[in-house]
């Protein structure tokens, strides 16, 4: 992943445009630049923007053998040498051949060591042509790169004095010229020289061949890959770091050299990134049989990326935030966000660089099922029912958005206009669930045949979605030729199920059908949908009970529109229990009374169901408080929902963690989504209500449960201490809604008291949303003590941006001007900028002053950095959701942006598309 990731820990708000542009966005760009060094993600005045279609791909008209690159760096004026071994095609007939390159400055080319004259080549936007080429030669290019002033973080860039790369997905283009393409596999010898005080370390993909010191100061590493990679996957590290290393014994008995690369500073940080590594390369191949290939296998932290982390082959490169972790700096969800992102990037060296994607459209081929597998592999670690609430909620606040706007697309797009932003959710969580499914149909033991075979016929090749849906079919002997529809079909399917009980016969009948809600704006994929196939996973729960019906129990396929299935044999009307585990990805429509979302809520032997029907019971109740605020009646508590909360909270029966799923209300951001038009402050108020009403209702009860929890001792990294904080800072959050001298000195107290960052920050979370003197104080010490640990102040900045105080905004703009807060920085525009955006209430306060901070902050950092613009951008998507004074205000700022000169491609893409839709 690129993690790529997307980032775990909020909802993605980076999008692809799924369609060509409409002729009125089809706008010409306004930039001048010169041709030899166009600026990245940009066009010429000349040039209007096209789509790249999936229908056009074309195999290149040369292949090349192997790669020869040298790298003598320089902040400023790094030489890059390359020499491309280049074959024709034995399908093409072309002696022309097209390398990509951005940002380069040429020396020279020459083809087999003769070096040509202006008049055999052709430099253009975007790259060069060579011409007359014979049917294999030896290209060699000499370029200048100014890796101090990439701010774009894509290509060869500096971070914190340290030379870094990062290619996926357009990125070598920016280092040297090449056929910048996934589907071009070969191996690579990299040579690398730098001065020997500046950059002791100089790492590269492979093993290390060789190193010596040279007479001027410098010093030179030769690295050498034998696996065949694009050139997406190439990495390259050099500065001053410090190694934490590891081993590893792969079932044959090879010993791995593991080795974490970090700033010196952050050298006592990595023990559970380590630990995480060895956890996810024994889980592979206990559970797909997959042995690690390579010597060695380096993980390098950098604090500039714009992504989560990458899997360059054998040496992933990796935000910080996703490596470095002491009990002290580093929340439970950030142990468990580690060791995820590390399982997944450690994955990708069998689902992404053994087996690669034969072009972008492709993406989810790798990142869809890498996803999947870091999801299984975190299920087996902590608490299979928890995950996989988890990771619904985030496909439900972030992927069924996206699914929803102007900006859905299929997990296999059509099209794309900028390359960066086809990094979604709908890639990465959807398509993980698409293949789930096959692994709910086929079971474990088929999945794996299907796995196996998968490598059998593509090791070492860039493939396609079409290749992996035939090896699970052809390995099972399963024709699943209609699960093409998730690949090329947009938007969530609504699966709608009603039921009928016929005593007589002892026979309940439940009847499914599926649609798609329309899209305006002609978005692809979603004109002439057909069914997909949905495997839904049913059980049916007595009545008085409340126990399993076991014989009817299993999944049922709906393949077609509609089908009825009846189940025979009962004395009683049971209690449904649908769609358990979400075995597919749908948003579910069936009539069901609070009573009966209640008794789900309470006895469902599914534990995602159990929450589901609390959540959705929540959800109802909270619509109906928002409309009778909106309409200036009294609000009052639910019983039913109060009875059932009360079940929940005294259930010793389930375990911490999902105790305190079950006892969280629904997000504002998801209520907002059931709205025909979404009310913020409305929303905001009502759940307000409901917390505090709980609160005061469970007082006695949640107080000696937050005393028993916090009564746990010192702290402990294990699964039953990380579960018992979960809840207990639940319990916390509860008691705060009271703002009580008792309940705001208990919070207080626990910030003061923490032995732990997950106990500080989430004490820190809830002061600052009160107007207590006991918040600034608190947001004054945790500034004071960790100011010098970058990932820990991220913290303190998002901590503020999402606060549901009504200065919010204010407390924001005068964050920009902190001297800690850079625009250069991407982790730290993503914890001020980008939480805000996710805070529902105060990003879209009635003034517009939210949307206008937005607007000026990505105008700010568009040019230098298209890919963390483009994401932010995207909080937009959904401005026809809101009232008229709302749209009209996000419509402007839209306009505002799409207007100004020279902007970037991958802005440009998300704006049109949201102001089309």
């Amino acid at each position: 992943m690129r993690a790529k990731t997307i980032n775990h820990a909020a909802p993605t708000t980076a999008f692809f445009n799924g369609a060509g542009p409409t002729p009125a966005i089809s706008a010409q760009i306004q930039r001048s630049q010169s041709t030899q060094s166009p600026e990245p993600n940009s066009l010429t005045a000349t040039q209007s923007i096209q789509p790249v279609l999936r229908s056009d791909y074309q195999p290149p008209a040369y292949w090349i053998d192997n790669v020869e690159l040298d790298f003598d760096l320089d902040p400023r004026e790094t030489l890059v040498t390359a020499r491309i071994s280049v074959r024709r095609n034995a399908q093409q007939s072309s002696s022309t051949l097209d390398l990509a390159g951005e940002n380069l400055k040429l020396q020279s080319v020459a083809v087999d060591g003769k070096r040509l004259e202006q008049t055999q080549y052709q430099l253009r936007d975007g790259g060069m042509t060579l011409l007359d080429l014979p049917e294999s030669c030896v290209i060699e290019t000499k370029v200048l790169v100014s890796p101090v002033t990439n701010k774009s973080l894509s290509g060869l860039y500096q971070t914190s004095g340290n030379f870094c790369t990062q290619c996926e997905a357009v990125g070598f283009r920016r280092i040297t010229y090449f056929l910048d393409r996934p589907d071009v596999m070969t191996t690579y010898r990299v040579t690398i020289r730098a001065d020997k005080q500046t950059c002791p370390v100089m790492l590269s993909n492979g093993n290390r061949i060789s190193q010596r010191d040279l007479d001027d100061g410098r010093h030179e590493v030769v690295w050498e890959d034998p696996f065949p990679k694009p050139s997406y996957l190439f990495a390259l590290v050099a500065g001053n770091l410090k190694c934490h290393r590891g081993t590893f014994t792969t079932r044959d008995c090879r010993n791995v050299a593991l080795e974490i690369w970090v700033e010196p500073q952050n050298i006592d940080k990595c023990e559970h990134a380590l630990v995480s590594l060895q956890k996810s390369m024994k889980w592979d191949e206990d559970v797909f049989g997959l042995q690690y290939d390579l010597d060695i296998y380096m993980i390098v932290a950098v604090n500039d990326f714009n992504m989560g982390a990458m899997e360059n082959k054998g040496l992933n490169v990796f935000n910080s935030k996703y490596v470095l972790a002491l009990p002290d700096t580093a929340t439970d969800e950030d142990y468990m966000l580690i060791e995820a992102v590390i399982a997944h990037e450690y994955f990708h060296n069998w689902t992404g660089n053994r087996v690669t994607c034969r072009d972008w459209f492709q993406l989810t081929l790798k990142e869809g099922l890498t996803v999947f597998r870091d999801q299984q592999f975190t299920a087996d670690q902590t608490s299979a029912a928890v995950k996989r609430i988890d990771d619904v909620s985030g496909l439900r606040a972030g992927q069924f958005v996206e699914d929803s706007g102007p900006m859905a697309h299929p997990i296999r797009p059509e099209s794309y206009i900028s390359m960066d932003n086809f990094y979604t959710a709908t890639v990465y969580r959807k398509g993980a669930e698409i293949i789930r499914m096959y692994h709910t149909i086929l079971g474990a033991e088929g999945f794996r045949r299907g796995m196996d075979l998968y490598f059998q016929r593509h090791d070492n090749s860039a493939v396609t979605c079409d290749d992996f849906r035939a090896a699970m079919a052809d390995a099972n002997n399963v024709n699943f030729d209609l699960f093409d529809r998730w690949y090329s079909q947009a938007g969530t399917p609504e699966l709608t199920v009603s039921e009928a009980w016929d005593a007589a016969k002892g026979e309940y009948a439940l009847t499914m059908t599926q649609s798609y809600p329309p899209l305006p704006g002609g978005n692809p994929g979603t004109e002439g949908r057909k069914p997909v196939p949905l495997p839904v996973r049913v059980g049916l729960l007595d009545a008085e009970s409340g126990e399993e019906i076991e014989q009817h129990g299993g999944v049922v396929m709906l393949q077609t529109e509609s089908e009825t299935y009846t189940f025979g044999g009962l004395t009683a009307k049971p209690i449904a229990s649908v769609l358990r585990g979400f075995s597919a990805p749908v948003r579910l429509r069936m009539q069901r009374s609070n009573q009966d979302l209640a008794f789900l809520m309470a006895h469902d032997t599914d534990s995602f169901n159990r929450w589901d029907a609390g959540q959705t019971l929540a959800t109802k109740l909270l619509l109906d408080a928002a409309t009778g605020v909106k309409n200036g009646e009294k609000l009052k508590l639910s019983q039913e929902f109060s009875d059932a909360f009360g079940r929940v909270l005294s259930d010793d029966s389930v375990d911490e963690a999902f105790k305190a799923l079950a006892l969280t209300l629904p997000r504002e951001s998801v209520l907002g989504q059931e709205m025909d038009v979404i009310d913020p402050d409305s929303l905001h108020t009502a759940r307000q209500f409901y917390r505090t009403r709980l609160a005061e209702t469970f007082q006695s009860e949640l107080t000696a449960l937050y005393k028993n929890l916090a009564a746990d001792g010192a702290y402990k990294n294990d699964q039953k201490s990380i579960n018992r904080r979960r809840l207990k800072n639940v319990v916390l959050a509860y008691l705060s809604a009271l703002e009580t001298p008792e309940s705001v000195s208990l919070v207080a107290d626990q910030f003061n008291q923490a032995d732990n960052m997950t106990d500080k920050q989430a004490a820190l979370s809830l002061l600052a949303n009160l107007d207590v003197p006991a918040r600034d104080e608190a947001l004054t010490a945790f500034y004071k003590k960790y100011q010098s640990d970058p990932l820990v102040i991220d913290k303190w900045f998002a901590v503020q941006a999402v606060s549901s105080r009504a200065d919010t905004i204010e407390q924001v703009k005068q964050l920009t001007t902190h001297p800690d807060f850079s625009v250069d920085n991407p982790n730290r525009v993503r914890s001020l900028i980008g939480a805000f955006t996710q805070n529902q209430v105060r990003f879209h306060q009635a003034d517009g002053a939210g949307y206008k901070l937005l607007a000026d902050y990505v105008l700010k950092i568009e040019s230098a950095n298209p890919q963390l613009a483009a994401r932010l951008v995207a909080a937009f998507n959904s401005y026809r959701r809101f009232d008229e004074t709302r749209q009209t205000q996000m419509q402007n700022e839209l306009k505002r942006i799409a207007e100004h000169p020279g902007l970037c491609k991958d802005v440009h893409e998300i704006v049109q598309r949201a102001l089309h839709f």
